[in-house]
C-alpha cells in the first residue's frame, strides 16, 4: 500500500506555515504575490477574521474580493466566490496557496455547440430564403 505524500510549500509542512504571519508567508511567495500580500496584509487579515465569525455562526463566507492572494490560514475554508453572476462554492486546499482565489471562480461559462440554425449551412440556404 503507497503511503500519501505529505504536503510541502517551499519546504515548510502546513502545520507550520499555518503559525507564520500573512507577512512572515510572503517570503515564501513569487515576487507577484508577495508583492500583492505585503501591500495588502491587512485585507487578507481583515478577511481571515470575518471568515471565522462567519464560521462560528455556521454561515457562508461570501466574497467579491477576487484578487485575495490564499495563505495558509484559509486552507480548510470553503469560500463562495462571486463571479460576475452568482457565488462559486470553492474549497481551498493546500495547493492553492500563492493562487488568488478569482483564479477557481471562473467568470465565463463552458460553451455547448447546439444544431447549427436555419441558414447557416448551405444546405438550409434555400429554406431560409422562402
Amino acid at each position: 500500500m503507497e503511503k500519501k505524500k505529505e504536503f510541502t510549500y517551499r519546504g515548510k509542512k502546513i502545520e507550520e506555515l499555518k503559525s507564520l504571519d500573512v507577512r512572515e508567508f510572503a517570503k515564501y511567495l513569487k515576487s507577484r504575490a508577495r508583492r500583492t500580500v505585503l501591500r495588502q496584509f491587512h485585507e487578507i487579515e481583515k478577511f481571515i477574521n470575518r471568515a471565522k465569525e462567519k464560521i462560528e455562526k455556521n454561515k457562508p463566507i461570501k466574497t467579491h474580493q477576487r484578487d485575495l492572494i490564499i495563505v495558509p490560514e484559509m486552507v480548510g475554508m470553503r469560500i463562495h466566490i462571486h463571479n460576475g453572476k452568482n457565488f462559486t462554492p470553492v474549497n481551498i486546499v493546500e495547493e492553492m496557496l500563492g493562487h488568488r482565489l478569482g483564479e477557481f471562480a471562473l467568470t465565463r461559462g463552458k460553451i455547448k455547440h447546439g444544431v447549427a440554425g436555419v441558414g447557416a449551412t448551405k444546405g438550409t440556404r434555400a429554406k431560409a430564403k422562402k
